[in-house]
């Protein structure tokens, strides 16, 4: 399975990037995870929240691949435990190989890439800095790589 987290806004702090960088080295085959940024647009006075979130949907967009099957990250979305995650994980990858997990930008998701969204998921209910999600969605996703691989869960 190649997962590809699509994530608007690059500057984050040091420790995000080591926490993400240090999940990302232990996936090991069959998964393949790569983090793309996307540079978030500037927001002032004279352009609107609105107008930057289309800008942004129209990077992320041009930054998918046909092939992908794209799930939106959003408070909104679906919660899932992290067994359900792992299943829904499993089961996608029979589907399709290549899989986009996108993070949006600090006003969210443009609604033409909502409309190419297969499915929207939550990390949680709560508002979540954007580096803090970023760590949260790959440990998750380490954590689903391992029940995958067989590793026990210290939580059977």
């Amino acid at each position: 399975m190649r997962l590809r987290i699509i994530t608007v806004g690059a500057r984050q702090p040091g420790w995000v990037d080591e926490a993400v960088a240090d999940y990302l080295r232990r996936f090991k085959s069959p998964w393949r995870v790569e983090l793309l940024e996307i540079e978030a647009a500037s927001r002032s006075a004279a352009r609107s929240a609105e107008t930057a979130v289309q800008r942004e949907g129209e990077r992320v967009l041009a930054a998918l691949r046909d092939r992908e099957r794209v799930i939106l990250l959003d408070e909104t979305g679906k919660s899932l435990s992290t067994r359900e995650l792992a299943g829904k994980l499993e089961d996608l990858a029979r589907e399709t190989p290549d899989l986009a997990l996108l993070i949006g930008g600090p006003d969210g998701h443009a609604a033409a890439v909502r409309a190419r969204a297969a499915a929207s998921w939550s990390l949680s209910r709560l508002t979540l800095p954007h580096g803090l999600a970023r760590v949260l969605l790959v440990e998750q996703l380490y954590r689903a790589h391992t029940l995958a691989s067989g590793h026990p869960y210290h939580r059977d």
